[in-house]
């Protein structure tokens, strides 16, 4: 019993300490400017100025809506792509396979910041700068998703493959209509890990969209505080960053149960 409660007394301990900051951050988008450095989360005098001012000062609704398109449309896109990458590495037996996935290997071991500036330049000389495009294109294959699907295909049944086989099933309806009802967990955690890495960018979008209607809500949240608009006022920054983490917190709440029950399912095997 004594154990036990120990137990739960560190783990309620862990997970106040781990939620202070971001409820901290939370309080103080609501308090006064001189109330903001006390350590307290309470106040008297809480009100909703910082985010009235966050609103007026930048089109963060904008900027929300821009970023959950970009978001969704590269996570859609890492889901479909991934899975049909993943599959056929899994179960297609063709010349080059094993090359190809220790390619893909080889990719995740490559600096972003490598590619940073070719990515650049492809962007320019197509003409996709200042698009949706620039944000979206180079970011709908992930090789860690490909991965993921890899190693969870491999751990199904092989009989069960065979057999739609059997029945006259496509690769493709295989894949769409057996396996995709099978690998919720993990479809879920890719699409979390995604978008939240989408979400969450915010060198990429600095460098190809200039245009103040096409940002993402990370570029302009950052622009805002660091260029000088939130004007040193404690409250606006944190209300703006309240803003912006708020919806993956909220995504993450919702599907954690599907995201722990895929990163169990999905361990690397040879």
């Amino acid at each position: 019993m004594i154990k036990s409660s120990l137990r739960y007394f560190f783990l309620a301990a862990g997970a106040a300490i781990f939620a202070y900051p971001f409820l901290w951050m939370l309080a103080g988008s609501i308090k006064p400017e001189l109330e903001i450095s006390n350590l307290s989360l309470w106040s008297s005098q809480a009100s909703l100025h910082s985010y009235q001012q966050v609103l007026t000062k930048i089109p963060i609704g904008r900027a929300f809506l821009n970023s959950v398109f970009v978001s969704l449309s590269t996570t859609a896109s890492v889901v479909l792509f991934g899975s049909m990458v993943g599959y056929a590495l899994a179960r297609l037996r063709f010349f080059g396979s094993k090359l190809l996935y220790a390619l893909i290997l080889f990719t995740m071991m490559i600096p972003f910041q490598i590619t940073l500036i070719p990515q650049y330049i492809l962007m320019v000389k197509l003409g996709l700068t200042d698009t949706y495009a620039s944000l979206i294109a180079p970011t709908m294959m992930s090789a860690f998703s490909i991965i993921v699907f890899r190693q969870f295909f491999m751990s199904l049944p092989q009989a069960l493959i065979d057999a739609a086989r059997i029945d006259g099933c496509s690769e493709l309806r295989i894949l769409f209509l057996l396996i995709w009802p099978l690998s919720r967990a993990v479809i879920v955690t890719v699409a979390i890990l995604t978008f939240m890495a989408s979400w969450n960018d915010v060198l990429w979008p600095l460098i190809v969209v200039r245009e103040r209607t096409l940002m993402t809500m990370p570029q302009l949240v950052t622009i805002f505080v660091i260029g000088g608009e939130a004007e040193s006022q404690l409250g606006m920054q944190l209300a703006a960053a309240t803003l912006l983490a708020l919806p993956v917190v909220i995504a993450y709440a919702f599907f954690q149960r599907y995201f722990i029950e895929g990163m169990a399912y999905t361990g690397i095997k040879g």
